[in-house]
This record gives structure tokens, C-alpha cells and sequence, in this order.
């Protein structure tokens, strides 16, 4: 008995501070996520194992270069510049920088179980991340010149994985606290639209094909919708439910 009081007063804490949406329609959809993003990352996966995406990831490298000189991406100098800028939103320091003072503006406002609930979601999402590029090994792109210093394997994107986890992470713990169902979708866009133009600047700038960072966004997405949920079910879990 004690043991599981003891449990229950941890769940209590660990969750206090977030809210999660609707209690019947959250899990469902959530679920649903989790699913077709693990579906998607296998099926990308299969293909990258069996050699069949090589074709199709150099045509969609190409388009993004220019027609009479494919180490020349396509648009203006200052795209270029800007390209590398954005490419830099879902770098560690960046994410970090804003994890932690996400987290710290949590910690002073008492709400340490959101605190919790960001750090361990992009932390562990960023673990798996590493851990896939390692187990596949992928080389990165060798059509180009990079535009960006790369040190890791290329499959899946680190930064369209991580970036992912972490804007819809922070996003899921904002919008529980918005009434307005067009602020919600607003922040949901945001973070979803950050996520997207980071995975196309890392194709851009050179260093990934265009399946490692479509594997790393529905990687990225499952990732998310299943710490949320999990967090949503311990909530379901305290007395008198979600609030």
C-alpha cells in the first residue's frame, strides 16, 4: 500500500502543471499519430534497406539545384544565407537554449511537472535520434558540396526528428492551456511549419536526402504524440481525472 501511495503522489506531481485537451478525442487522435508515424519511418526504412530510394532521393535532391550547375542551389545568394540561418533553428544549441528556458519559466511558476514533461521528451527524443543514425549508418548526400558542417550519419534527419519533438512538444503543453480553438491550431501550425522549413533547408544546404528528414518528421511526430499521451493517461490516472 504504501508503495503504490507513494506512486500515486508521484504521478500527481510529475503531471501537475499540464493540461491535456479533451479526454476522449486527445487519445484517439494521438494514437492515431503514433501510428502512421511508426507506419511511415518502417516503410522509409524497408525501402533505404532494399536500395530503392536512390533514384528518387537524387531526383528530389536536384530539384532544389540549378539546372546547369547542380552544386549551385537554386535562388539567390541571400537564400542561401537564409537557408543556413533556418538550418540552424533545429540545431542542439538552439533547441537547448529554448528547452531550457521553456523549462525554466515552468520551474519558477510551480509548474514542474510541464518542466519535466519538455526535458524528457526532446531529451529522449534526441537519444533515439542519435541512436537510429548509428544502427543505420547512412552517408550523408555526396552529389554536393555541403553548405552546413555535418558530423553524424545522415538517416533520419537529426534536426527534422528533434525539431519536430521539440515544437510539438512545447506546443502540446501550450495549447492545454488556450480556451480558443483557432490559438490552438495556430500554435499547433507554428510548430509544425518550423519543423517542415528546417527538414527542406537540410536538404537545401546539402547534407540530407529528402527521406532522411521525411523519416525524421514522422519519426519526430510519433515521438511527441506518444509522450503526450502517455502524459494524458497519467492525468486520467489522478483523482478526480483530468481537470
Amino acid at each position: 500500500m504504501k508503495d503504490s501511495s507513494t506512486a500515486t503522489r508521484l504521478t500527481q506531481w510529475l503531471v501537475r502543471g499540464i493540461k491535456t485537451g479533451n479526454a476522449n478525442r486527445l487519445p484517439v487522435v494521438l494514437f492515431g499519430i503514433v501510428t502512421l508515424g511508426v507506419y511511415a519511418f518502417i516503410e522509409i526504412a524497408d525501402e533505404l534497406a532494399e536500395g530503392e530510394l536512390r533514384k528518387i532521393d537524387e531526383g528530389l535532391f536536384l530539384l532544389l539545384r540549378s539546372a546547369d550547375d547542380r552544386s549551385v542551389p537554386l535562388g539567390p545568394p541571400w537564400l542561401q544565407e537564409t537557408a543556413v540561418e533556418i538550418t540552424a533553428i533545429g540545431g542542439y544549441p538552439l533547441i537547448i537554449l529554448t528547452l531550457a528556458a521553456v523549462a525554466g519559466f515552468f520551474v519558477v511558476t510551480k509548474r514542474y511537472g510541464a518542466a519535466l514533461y519538455a526535458m524528457l521528451s526532446v531529451g529522449t527524443g534526441a537519444l533515439l535520434s542519435q541512436t537510429l543514425k548509428n544502427y543505420y549508418g547512412r552517408p550523408r548526400p555526396d552529389l554536393v558540396d555541403h553548405l552546413d558542417t555535418v558530423h553524424t550519419m545522415s538517416f533520419p534527419s537529426g534536426h527534422a526528428l528533434v525539431t519536430t519533438v521539440a515544437y510539438l512538444t512545447m506546443a502540446s503543453i501550450i495549447i492545454g492551456f488556450l480556451d480558443n480553438n483557432r490559438a490552438r491550431i495556430y500554435v499547433v501550425f507554428v510548430a509544425v511549419f518550423v519543423a517542415f522549413i528546417v527538414g527542406v533547408s537540410r536538404v537545401y544546404v546539402g547534407v540530407h536526402w529528402p527521406s532522411d528528414v521525411a523519416a525524421g518528421w514522422a519519426l519526430g511526430a510519433a515521438w511527441a504524440s506518444l509522450s503526450w499521451l502517455i502524459v494524458h493517461l497519467l492525468r486520467r490516472k489522478r483523482p478526480g481525472g483530468p481537470s
